[in-house]
């Protein structure tokens, strides 16, 4: 039987709630830009926008020290509690995994702000190590993020 599971990371940012939100939502395309060291690349390759849902980008990054891509789809997104739910659809990550979801989720928390990343997937076997990697990607990306949006 299928055991979804659900590893989550996070972090306190300095940048507010909605202006990281926003980076995610629609300026994806700056992704390379804001976090050049892990970020190497993005396409949109099907969808009328980078903010609209349904939308598919090839994404080019280093997770674990090795260039991978994967294509996700922008499933869901949630203005009122800044939430958007991605859907991987093919790239290595897949090789791994029957499914995976990444969930952002973007709080205010004073003047500083919360970062919450929750992986939800489902291993293509049991020998398949839990995806630390990737929580490291996602962490080390939201970091890059909030650095250079204050500085911009």
């Amino acid at each position: 039987m299928a055991q979804i599971k659900r590893m989550e990371c996070q972090l306190e940012i300095k940048s507010s709630a909605d202006k990281f939100f926003d980076a995610y939502k629609t300026k994806a395309q700056l992704m390379p830009k804001m976090a050049n060291q892990i970020v190497r690349d993005v396409k949109l390759v099907e969808g009328s926008g980078w903010d609209s849902e349904s939308s598919v980008r090839q994404w080019y990054f280093v997770a674990g020290g090795k260039l991978e891509t994967c294509k996700e789809m922008m499933e869901k997104v949630d203005d009122k509690d800044r939430t958007v739910v991605y859907k991987l659809v093919e790239g290595e990550i897949m090789k791994a995994f029957k499914s995976w979801n990444s969930i952002l989720n973007v709080m205010p928390m004073g003047e500083e702000s919360l970062v919450k990343w929750t992986m939800e997937f489902e291993k293509q076997n049991d020998d398949v190590p839990d995806p630390v990697k990737y929580g490291e990607f996602l962490t080390t990306w939201a970091k890059n993020v909030d650095t250079y949006l204050l500085n911009v």
